[in-house]
């Protein structure tokens, strides 16, 4: 959940289908989920993949549910955009890869997050006018 100061509104991110729960359409999620990301691992620090889709999950109360197919790939892009760092560590018998921002990716995240709190802002001002 996101809270908006500047102009007064909490914002919950929502999703469904191939990357969201059935709640809501997936293309009201496809261009929000890089700065989920990116806003999730400003404030982690690190994060491995599962612990994103369980923070998300957690967050949204059940109403985003990443799956693999559509989290690892935006990791990449994330990651050949240089917005993110991957570092892997071997933890018993399993490799993780732990993500975090590159100094761009905090310029890009703090970037992606007030357009999509402008983004929500406007319609909810058209919806609700």
């Amino acid at each position: 959940m996101f809270f908006d100061q500047k102009n007064s509104i909490k914002i919950c991110i929502h999703r469904k289908s191939m990357y969201l729960s059935s709640m809501y359409s997936k293309e009201l999620l496809k261009g929000t989920l890089s700065a989920i990301i990116l806003k999730l691992l400003e404030e982690k620090g690190k994060m491995y993949g599962y612990q994103i889709t369980q923070l998300v999950k957690e967050l949204s109360d059940d109403k985003i549910l990443l799956k693999e197919g559509s989290l690892y790939p935006a990791l990449h892009k994330l990651r050949d955009d240089g917005l993110i760092d991957v570092v892997t560590e071997n933890i018993g018998n399993r490799v993780r890869h732990y993500y975090s921002l590159t100094p761009e990716g905090i310029k890009v995240k703090n970037e992606k997050e007030a357009e999509l709190l402008d983004f929500i802002f406007t319609i909810n001002k058209i919806i609700t006018s």
